[in-house]
């Protein structure tokens, strides 16, 4: 396996690796073009979508916010009608996984990548044919439905279930369950949404027109 593939099957990888390197480089590079558009250039923003996202099937019903940062692009995948406010961040070291009508709010993060716990070995060592620093990945699921408040952070390995809702400035460090309400820090379940939570929203917006 080359580096790249070790990366996204959640293997101890060098990513310090020329390869990998010039990766991240093209995909800041497309990413801060995008960021830099105006917001009237909605075909050149599609441009570079499909650019960013070469495997992306449903890039046409996404929508990006700028600023947003992606580390490579080529290891996100999300369904119909995405959503990704403000301030974003996608760091897809290994695979990340969103559903449909996803929602993240201004400033979400989403974050693979791992480091070793112990400093001996999360420092970039030297070893006889070079330089190397060596970390790994967990894949993240979002499943469909899903709001990711303002100023959430998914930390690595974890699914989040379909309709499921985080509170702001929660940390999500293990999986959540679909149809309920989590936040937190570290996030957990608050409650179940119920029929309850309802607003008839449609019929609540004509009266108010």
């Amino acid at each position: 396996m080359n580096e790249y593939e070790k990366m996204r099957e959640g293997k101890l990888y060098n990513s310090s690796n020329p390869d990998l390197v010039s990766r991240r480089l093209k995909t800041r590079y497309l990413v801060n073009k995008y960021n830099l558009l105006s917001p009237y250039d909605m075909e050149g923003r599609m441009t570079l979508l499909k650019e960013i996202f070469p495997l992306e099937g449903n890039v046409k019903t996404a929508f990006f916010e700028p600023n947003f940062r992606v580390e490579y692009g080529t290891n996100v995948s999300f369904g119909k009608n995405f959503y990704m406010n403000f301030d974003c961040m996608l760091l897809d070291v290994a695979k990340i996984t969103i559903g449909d009508n996803v929602m993240f709010g201004a400033r979400v993060m989403v974050v693979t990548p791992m480091h070793p716990m112990l400093g001996e070995e999360r420092i970039i060592q030297e070893y006889p044919d070079g330089y190397y620093n060596i970390e790994y990945a967990k894949p993240i699921t979002i499943g469909n439905n899903v709001w990711l408040a303002s100023g959430v952070i998914v930390c690595p390995g974890v699914t989040i279930g379909d309709n499921a809702v985080i509170g702001a400035g929660s940390v999500v460090t293990r999986d959540i369950p679909s149809n309920v309400f989590a936040a937190g820090v570290p996030c957990r379940v608050i409650r179940e949404l119920s029929s309850k939570d309802k607003l008839n929203v449609w019929d609540s917006y004509l009266k108010n027109k």
